[in-house]
């Protein structure tokens, strides 16, 4: 009888812990996919801003006489002279390294902010997307194959009726890999193998398996595990864990929505608790969002918590490096010093956001 207890206490165990195992499985499956989702929307929120910062700029030069003419007039040294200026200007003034060219109605590089090498090269071959441009006759921004992989934003440029040329924007994905990797997690944008012969200037660049990797600032320390992964797999199953990793597939598309690569995303098992739990469905987006205010705030400002209100102030408070949390804490206790008793409540309160209901339950 004794024994039949033992055998029984110790099935029970094992079922529980069977199910315990299971369990914590689920969670952190459940966690991986809400993490693949958060990884989606603020990729998608960075290509948006990206494409319409692209635009901005695109528009601008495209209403600018001096271009105008200077393509008008097929004065290439001028074209480079006037692109190059206001692109060091920007440089200068804003901190900001922005690439620009102008292309011929025949589509021919005119000139290039960055260079004046290649101007007469020809790109009907590469840019097919320009086409579509001119069909349309409007401005269009998208990730799309030339001589390399890139955010494009056109603008075509009309005198009377007449299509003169385009001006472009160009972006290399730079800017959105630092952006993850500050996030604790690393990008790779993958160009699918098929462009080889378009892409001509990333021909030397590290393939892995059947992609390009067109983001040259990506991180060395995955290369290995990606090149031993089924790419097959993680496309059909968006999602694999290899080496203490969890690897993460978004597929690329172009202007004309056909699938052209991948963006992967590695995130460390590290990091993984950096992440709140699966049912916190904006998490991500609030730590990167407050990341980034304070981000840009420190770039801007010498003194980036003298404008701050407390309110401010205490919304910030999670963000701020440890090197400038005494910075920080002096101006907080400063403004806060100007509170009464009753109005440091409140703002506490509110910032805690509690919330009083009142009511009976039947």
């Amino acid at each position: 009888m004794f024994k039949n207890l033992i055998a029984i206490f110790g099935l029970i165990i094992i079922i529980i812990i069977a199910v315990l195992f299971y369990l914590k499985f689920e969670v952190k499956e459940q966690k991986l996919d809400n993490i693949l989702d958060q990884c989606t929307l603020s990729l998608e929120k960075k290509l948006k801003t990206e494409q319409m910062n692209a635009l901005e700029i695109a528009l601008v030069l495209s209403k600018n006489d001096g271009l105008v003419n200077a393509l008008e007039n097929d004065d290439e040294d001028l074209g480079y002279k006037i692109l190059s200026d206001i692109m060091d200007s920007l440089k200068q003034n804003v901190h900001r390294t922005i690439r620009t060219q102008m292309i011929t109605s025949d589509l021919h590089v005119f000139a290039r902010s960055w260079d004046d090498v290649y101007a007469g090269m020809p790109l009907e071959d590469y840019r097919t997307d320009l086409n579509y441009i001119k069909s349309h006759k409007a401005p269009r921004t998208s990730i799309e194959v030339g001589r390399r992989l890139g955010i494009k934003a056109t603008v075509p440029i009309y005198k009377d009726n007449v299509l003169l040329g385009f001006i472009e924007v160009i972006d290399f994905f730079e800017k959105i890999t630092d952006y993850f990797r500050e996030q604790g997690i690393d990008l790779y944008v993958l160009l699918d193998d098929k462009y080889y012969s378009t892409a001509v200037f990333m021909q030397e660049n590290l393939t892995i398996k059947n992609y390009i990797v067109a983001n040259i600032n990506y991180n060395t320390g995955h290369i290995k595990v990606l090149e031993k992964i089924d790419f097959k797999e993680l496309q059909a199953n968006r999602i694999l864990s290899s080496k203490n990793r969890h690897i993460f597939f978004e597929s690329m598309h172009n202007g004309e929505g056909e699938a052209i690569g991948a963006f992967v995303f590695v995130l460390p098992d590290k990091y993984l608790d950096y992440f709140r739990s699966p049912e916190d469905d904006i998490s991500f987006l609030i730590n990167v969002t407050r990341s980034d205010l304070y981000a840009v705030e420190k770039q801007q400002f010498h003194n980036v918590y003298s404008k701050n209100s407390a309110s401010e102030l205490l919304y910030l408070k999670d963000s701020i490096a440890n090197e400038d949390r005494m910075e920080f804490l002096q101006e907080a206790y400063k403004k806060l010093d100007t509170y009464s008793k009753d109005e440091l409540i409140q703002l506490m309160l509110e910032n805690k956001s509690v919330k009083k209901i009142d009511g009976k339950i039947k």
